[in-house]
């Protein structure tokens, strides 16, 4: 027997002729393919591969040095060419990524190598051009081929470390994916979302429509390569479709609040990423709540980063507590796509439940 509509709001429609049951990736979605291996403009990266270089450098110097202050001069010498060199060399292979992506891997590693030996070679060739006398006072090591040889091994280990990053991230994105999918598409929500659509077409049959096409939408979502990422506009849409649907369900009891930044839409997140925070507002927030509740979903670019945040009242009565699959799914996927460049964020309020998400431009 069909579930009653507990209120009547207009529910958006794409049209009769509209491919609902396409299933091909969206055009504007980016893949985190090979290139990948390459997007060293994180700061995560940039930070681990300093302190990398930099550790190397001084335990190497320790098998050299015969006192302390001699280790730590020839550390300081080591130092003073690494750190521009590292910069140096993270900046080129930033900005030749594609290309590199797209090279076959000797040519990819003999590349990223000489590079690397370049770099080192330009810093060290700087270091001597500041400091013309830099050899008469304990910085030998800088004349020779010995920084472009160091650069050169320094840049392969990262390289390596780089390449084995990325293959680890296949199967945690992976786990992460089937763990949300388990969570994602409840059996609940789509028994209460065909009944609805049933009971509407007779009485609505655009507005049944409009409600398979928003759920074969999800499910598009919800198969779609786990190797994309796509725009937090898309994740917005995306959203407004699975509430539109849970409006029609509670009607009334179900309040929604868009604040939407326009400069914010372009900015790229893990696929799914909003529909299960809503998923949560509307599950731990309205459905609890003979009166309902309201969600506030909010966006904003704020230091050139975008905002992302997602409000709910708390009920007086609250809901059964979850076991927090959905938030952890989104904070892992979210650090394993952007690293320490996303933040993520919940907390209570008083009556307000929120989560704010932090992601670049």
């Amino acid at each position: 027997m069909a579930a009653p509509l507990s209120g009547d709001v207009p529910s958006r429609t794409t049209g009769f002729g509209s491919t609902v049951f396409d299933v091909a990736v969206p055009t504007e979605t980016g893949r985190r393919g090979p290139e990948s291996v390459f997007d060293v403009c994180h700061v995560g990266v940039v930070l681990r591969a300093l302190l990398f270089v930099h550790g190397a450098m001084a335990i190497g110097m320790v098998f050299g040095a015969t006192t302390f202050s001699t280790w730590l001069t020839m550390t300081a010498t080591g130092a003073s060419v690494a750190l521009p060199g590292v910069l140096m060399w993270l900046l080129v292979v930033c900005a030749l990524k594609a290309p590199l992506a797209r090279a076959p891997l000797a040519l990819q590693w003999s590349t990223v190598v000489a590079l690397g030996a370049l770099a080192a070679f330009a810093a060290s060739r700087l270091i001597l051009a500041v400091m013309p006398d830099a050899p008469s006072v304990g910085l030998g090591a800088l004349v020779g081929p010995g920084p472009a040889l160091a650069g050169a091994a320094m840049a392969a280990s990262v390289f390596l470390w780089l390449r084995m990053l990325a293959r680890a991230t296949l199967p945690a994105e992976t786990t992460a994916r089937l763990a949300e999918l388990q969570s994602r598409i409840r059996p609940h929500f789509l028994f209460n979302t065909l009944n609805t659509a049933l009971a509407l077409v007779r009485l609505d049959p655009e507005k049944a429509e409009g409600v398979l096409e928003d759920l074969a939408e999800l499910f598009r979502v919800a198969i779609a390569d786990t190797s994309e990422s796509v725009s937090l506009g898309e994740e917005v849409d995306l959203a407004r479709r699975y509430l539109d649907i849970e409006q029609i369900r509670f009607g009334n009891r179900l309040h929604v609040s868009w604040e939407l930044d326009a400069q914010a839409a372009s900015a790229r997140v893990p696929p799914l990423l909003l529909q299960p925070l809503v998923e949560n507002a509307v599950r731990h927030g309205v459905e609890p709540s003979p009166e309902g509740g309201v969600i506030r979903v909010k966006t904003k670019v704020k230091l050139g980063r975008a905002v992302l945040s997602i409000a709910n009242s708390v009920p007086t009565e609250p809901s059964k507590p979850g076991h927090g699959m959905a938030l952890k799914n989104v904070r892992e996927r979210l650090r394993l796509m952007h690293d320490v460049a996303a933040q993520f964020e919940m907390r209570q309020d008083k009556d307000v439940f929120r989560v704010q998400i932090v992601v670049p431009l």
